[in-house]
């Protein structure tokens, strides 16, 4: 390794991207375009950054495999900054197992820390767990320490755990000290405010009450029987019944959450679960039906019970109910938390992240651009949706799960 090279690698390590691109910006050599590749997606030009980091690889070739590892690494990088989250990861895996067997443990576990944030976007908080606990008595330089802290405070966050999310942000702080780059502290201190942040309103007998994160965490580790209205799920301690792909059940059982400890009125269920304003004797049948399937799934935890109106919920062991909502209203609460993130997404990604089809995607997208919510940029297959952030409150409870076993 040259000098300049050496100075341009330190200048990336400390955060100083235009600083490395000064020193090899007019040399074409594989070190020095993988170093440029780098830089560039540092400052946000990730397609140049992209075509720089392919030659490197191709320049490389397979004689130098561990360099060629890490411009892979680089590239997954890139491509979940683009919100790639559909692509192959079998070439990340290919490049871990290469960086582990090449001695280079820093850039192994960047791929593994590249790999928990994708599972994070697609919520599948098991396996991102598992990941990130292949890293634990690594000896990480601080700027990866700091971003593997990150990811672990998000990780727990997601599960609704904050005493462990507030010790990861502790040594995510630390590391960030230490690595001296403003934009780590900055994502630090924006994720230590989210446990500041409203996440879900409660149904209480005057309105709806804003809850942190804490907070609902307390209620989970109750008792009682939750309507959780953000991930569209029923819980009773640790255990789930999730509704979010059973529209009519989960209004349903949300209604009759609603009007616990009274009755819900036979209208007012026809109405919210299947949406009609006249009713007949063909829409009273399917209630029964609907109502029928639910006291099924429900019958661990409560019963539902014919009134002379309606239908009333009696959760066993004198449970109370909950009713929690999201903190915003609409029923494209989870989508617009993905978008806040500030990053560009495709339709694809989306539908992806949020275990839906394209087309109900598309179709959700289109409400929001009428509502100002979102705006498209790009045609075709290089389509991608952008959103304004969402203040005043924490997209923790809004951002999709892989339910567990019910």
């Amino acid at each position: 390794m040259d000098a300049l090279i050496a100075a341009a690698a330190r200048a990336l390590a400390a955060g100083d991207a235009l600083g490395a691109l000064k020193r090899v910006s007019l040399r074409d050599d594989p070190p020095a375009l993988a170093l440029r590749g780098t830089a560039m997606a540092r400052l946000g030009e990730l397609a140049r950054a992209r075509e720089l980091l392919g030659q490197a690889a191709r320049g490389f070739g397979p004689r130098h495999c561990l360099a060629q590892a890490r411009c892979v690494v680089a590239d997954a990088e890139i491509a979940l900054a683009l919100r790639e989250l559909d692509r192959p990861q079998q070439s990340l895996v290919r490049a871990t197992a290469t960086l582990e067997q090449g001695g280079d443990h820093a850039n192994a576990a960047h791929a593994r820390v590249v790999a928990v944030r994708r599972l994070l976007l697609l919520g599948r908080l098991d396996e991102a767990r598992a990941a990130l606990a292949r890293l634990d008595g690594t000896a990480l330089p601080a700027a990866l320490a700091a971003v593997a802290n990150l990811a672990a405070a998000e990780l727990a966050l997601r599960a609704v755990r904050t005493q462990p999310a507030r010790e990861a942000l502790a040594q995510a702080q630390a590391a960030a000290a230490r690595a001296r780059i403003p934009a780590l502290q900055a994502e630090v201190a924006a994720l230590q405010a989210q446990l500041q942040q409203p996440v879900a309103r409660r149904h209480e007998a005057d309105g709806l009450r804003t809850l942190q994160l804490h907070e609902v965490e307390a209620l989970f580790a109750s008792n009682a029987l939750v309507l959780d209205g953000c991930r569209r799920r029923v819980r009773v301690g640790s255990a789930w019944l999730p509704l979010a792909a059973r529209p009519v059940l989960f209004a349903l059982v949300r209604t009759l959450a609603a009007a616990w400890p009274g009755e819900a009125p036979r209208d007012a269920l026809i109405a919210a679960a299947f949406r009609a304003k006249q009713f007949d004797e063909t829409h009273r049948a399917r209630l029964r039906v609907e109502i029928g399937r639910l006291r099924a799934l429900l019958a661990p935890w409560a019963a539902i019970e014919a009134s002379a109106r309606g239908f009333v919920l009696h959760p066993q062991d004198a449970r109370r109910v909950v009713v929690l909502e999201p903190p915003i209203d609409g029923a494209q609460a989870a989508l617009r938390a993905l978008l806040a993130d500030g990053e560009a997404w495709s339709t694809a990604a989306l539908a992806l992240a949020l275990d839906a089809s394209p087309r109900s995607v598309q179709r959700a997208l289109a409400t929001l651009a009428e509502t100002g919510h979102a705006r498209a940029v790009g045609r075709g297959r290089a389509r991608r949706w952008l959103a304004p952030p969402l203040a005043g409150f924490a997209t923790t409870l809004l951002l999709p799960v892989v339910a567990p076993a019910a």
